[in-house]
């Protein structure tokens, strides 16, 4: 009887720790509402994308675009009501900082257990916020902003101190090959490298680096050194995964970026382990080799897609 009481109290205090129906497709609240980039293409093509496959059902939260818009004050997405949050909203620009209520709901999800894709520019938002930091692992920062990781030719990670180097940013978007470390359940069964098309490696992304499992890199050709694409990070009892992957930007309709058949099926893989699936798909055929791409046909987006 004891055992009982103990695990209905926590089953009620972490639920979203709790073991996942592996028959039921997966919650997923994708929460924008202002970027740099073209957020609105970029949620409708996220909902094309995963849509379709059968495993996803997908809901939007948008918030205000400024604190003083229509609504800030009503703006409170419900974040215990999903499995994965994919976070794609990013400040820099002038954008707000969620609302104190929505930080706090935020980071009480992800530490209770909670799964959250940080999706490409989302690593370059809060720069404020303390707990956001340690979340994301690394993200867009400036020199003195936390520790840098880096990739030594051995595979070692090398760990290169808040001050030293540069700040974070990228070069020129290049073709290129990503090489997997290790074996994480999103990787299962994939090759060891994969060739995709014109993505920003970013370099000197900075933080509290805490936690942090690097999955991939590749070789930036500016600064001739290896840097992460794909990372996860443990916070509390949540589960967090980054990629560079998905730049959309403002002139963008189709990019091939994001037809990626390695990218998709990426997307799709992290999205089932932040929801603590099991299981991982089988890999596509069409999944890309070292030496060449695989763009998959325009991304069809929902009628009702913003």
């Amino acid at each position: 009887m004891k055992i009982l009481i103990l695990s209905l109290i926590a089953a009620a205090v972490l639920p979203a720790a709790a073991a996942p129906d592996s028959h039921s497709n997966v919650k997923v609240l994708i929460v924008d509402g202002f970027s740099n980039h073209n957020w609105q293409l970029n949620t409708a093509l996220l909902r094309g994308i995963l849509q379709p496959m059968g495993l996803f059902d997908i809901s939007v939260s948008t918030s205000p675009p400024k604190k003083d818009s229509p609504g800030w004050d009503q703006w409170r997405p419900k974040f215990s009501d999903y499995d994965v949050v994919l976070q794609t909203c990013n400040d820099i620009n002038g954008g707000p900082s969620w609302p104190e209520e929505v930080k706090k709901d935020f980071e009480a999800y992800v530490s209770g257990g909670g799964g959250v894709f940080i999706y490409h520019s989302a690593n370059n938002a809060f720069a404020n916020w303390d707990a956001y930091n340690h979340i994301i692992g690394l993200g867009w920062r400036g020199a003195d902003k936390g520790v840098a990781l880096a990739i030594g030719e051995d595979e070692s990670i090398i760990r290169i101190p808040s001050g030293e180097g540069k700040g974070t940013g990228h070069g020129a978007r290049v073709d290129a090959v990503i090489t997997r470390l290790g074996d994480h359940p999103i990787h299962q069964g994939l090759p060891r490298k994969w060739k995709t098309p014109d993505i920003e490696i970013y370099h000197y992304a900075r933080g509290p680096a805490e936690l942090v499992e690097v999955l991939s890199y590749a070789l930036d050709p500016e600064t001739q050194m290896r840097w992460p694409i794909e990372w996860t990070v443990a916070y509390g009892k949540g589960r967090i995964y980054t990629a560079t992957y998905g730049h959309v930007w403002k002139d963008d309709t189709q990019p091939e970026r994001i037809r990626c058949a390695g990218v998709q099926t990426l997307m799709s893989r992290a999205l089932l382990w932040l929801a603590r699936r099991n299981e991982m798909p089988p890999v596509p055929t069409d999944f890309p080799t070292e030496s060449a791409f695989s763009i998959r046909g325009e991304i069809q987006v929902p009628p009702n897609a913003p």
